[in-house]
């Protein structure tokens, strides 16, 4: 049984898709449904701190921002209450990390992310989750 479920989404139709798990999970067990997206910042680490980090930063942000509030939306629809997270960070410490600090049951992320890319440059959120993180993970894939 699920109380309390954390769902990493970041735009892409394989986060939707594992959205669309949490909010069936959280209709069947009347769980409280928690949604993070991370603004991945390591990928401006070797950027200079000028205005243009500032301006993507806040691009990134909006974008987020835009997610989680179709996510509510979404989830409303189907009478899911949610409660969002934007952080910034590592994507797979801050869903591990925002587990632990609400007292998740599982946290569920899709199986791959916004492009191949990112894969290659960050590594796969998924597989860091699911290795790192303290409670049950549930991966979506199509």
């Amino acid at each position: 049984m699920f109380s309390k479920i954390l769902v990493a989404i970041d735009g892409s139709g394989m986060s939707g898709q594992a959205l669309g798990a949490a909010i069936d999970e959280a209709r069947v067990w009347k769980a409280a449904l928690h949604v993070i997206y991370v603004v991945e910042t390591g990928l401006f680490s070797s950027m200079p701190m000028d205005n243009t980090w500032e301006i993507m930063l806040s691009m990134l942000e909006t974008e987020g921002g835009k997610a989680i509030a179709n996510a509510k939306k979404l989830a409303e629809t189907k009478g899911v209450e949610v409660t969002p997270h934007l952080k910034q960070g590592h994507a797979g410490n801050e869903i591990v990390k925002a587990a632990t600090d609400i007292g998740a049951d599982v946290v569920i992320v899709g199986s791959h992310g916004k492009s191949n890319v990112d894969r290659l440059l960050i590594g796969s959120v998924s597989s860091f989750v699911v290795s790192n993180c303290p409670v049950a993970v549930l991966v979506v894939r199509t």
